[in-house]
């Protein structure tokens, strides 16, 4: 089995191209952008892009946007060779000091702290990628959105597909779909080609569903269970999903769900965990059988099954955590079930 025992490791891993990726950028000439490449996911969908561009030989192509706001927050881009440009995508004479490039991977936008912030959901989920809609109206678009835009699925029902109404509960999901209708919006007016990637749930050994559900049994406190039921997918495998859209745009835009393609319960996952870390779990709370769930049907269809099963992810996240593997401390609040946050 492979092991993950370093950040190095675990980026290398994650970041690795495949020949799907490195087809779709030889079907995708020209330059690339990333915006809000410093968010949890930026970094990796960045460096995957650099790896797959250099072993295409094609240089100078990708350029990471974030308001890198932390110190040195550029350069673990920079030592990875990817160019960067600092900008505050809510500022519109910010948003057009960005060069327009043929490709768009928007990555952008705020969830935590919103919940008595509304003013602050609007700005940066609705708003801003009005901006963005605007100013890269001649670029293919790739916009990541969440599949807590669907109202809650039955753990029977296989999950919500892309044609299923859109009913999210709460301010936060309401932002989020205001951010679609943005793109929508935007596809509509100007012909631009894009594609909304509705992903649930990413998981990187540093934060994610399934780091919660660990740490929790690992330190010995209750996993809360009303939340019953989860979607899970590895980073490396969602990453590699997201470069291959970039040759599914279209106007109006197209809809896919990236997510695993198994529907897991969280009392299992919590017993797997016990079982790989010598613990006893607790839960508190009763199962409810409606929560967040998508289908990946779709996305099996146009880039096949994740390569990642929830065995290794579990595996790997049972020696991160009993090794003291660092974390990011963001845990992802997937137990919360009204959609403010």
């Amino acid at each position: 089995m492979t092991t993950i025992s370093t950040v190095a490791q675990l980026d290398e891993m994650i970041t690795r191209p495949c020949e799907r990726v490195k087809e779709t950028l030889r079907r995708c000439p020209g330059r690339i952008t990333v915006l809000g490449a410093g968010g949890k996911m930026g970094f990796h969908l960045c460096r995957m892009l650099q790896r797959a561009l250099d072993e295409l030989g094609r240089k100078d192509q990708l350029l990471a946007v974030s308001r890198f706001s932390s110190v040195g927050a550029e350069q673990p881009f920079q030592q990875a060779g990817i160019a960067t440009h600092t900008a505050d995508l809510s500022q519109g004479p910010q948003v057009r000091s960005i060069p327009t490039t043929p490709f768009v991977f928007f990555l952008a936008g705020v969830k935590f702290g919103t919940a008595d912030n509304p003013e602050l959901l609007t700005k940066m989920n609705s708003e801003m990628p009005k901006l963005i809609a605007g100013h890269f109206s001649d670029s293919a678009i790739v916009a990541m959105s969440t599949g807590c835009v669907y109202s809650f699925a039955d753990q029977s029902s296989g999950g919500s597909r892309e044609t299923d109404p859109t009913d999210p509960p709460g301010e936060y999901a309401q932002s989020c779909l205001d951010r679609e209708t943005a793109f929508v919006n935007g596809s509509l007016s100007h012909h631009t080609k894009c594609c909304l990637i509705r992903l649930n749930y990413s998981i990187d050994l540093r934060y994610g569903v399934l780091l919660d559900i660990a740490q929790h049994v690992w330190e010995n406190r209750p996993v809360n269970i009303e939340t019953g039921y989860v979607n899970v997918i590895w980073q490396g495998d969602a990453i590699k999903q997201i470069i291959q859209a970039a040759t599914l745009t279209e106007s109006p835009p197209q809809v896919i769900n990236v997510t695993g393609s198994e529907i897991l319960s969280v009392r299992d996952i919590a017993t797997g965990f016990g079982k790989r870390l010598d613990r006893v779990p607790k839960f508190s709370g009763l199962e409810s059988p409606n929560c967040w769930l998508s289908s990946n049907a779709k996305a099996c269809e146009m880039f096949g099954q994740p390569s990642t099963s929830i065995e290794q992810m579990m595996d790997w996240t049972s020696d991160w955590i009993s090794t003291g593997g660092p974390t990011l401390n963001k845990p992802t609040h997937f137990q919360n079930r009204d959609g403010n946050y």
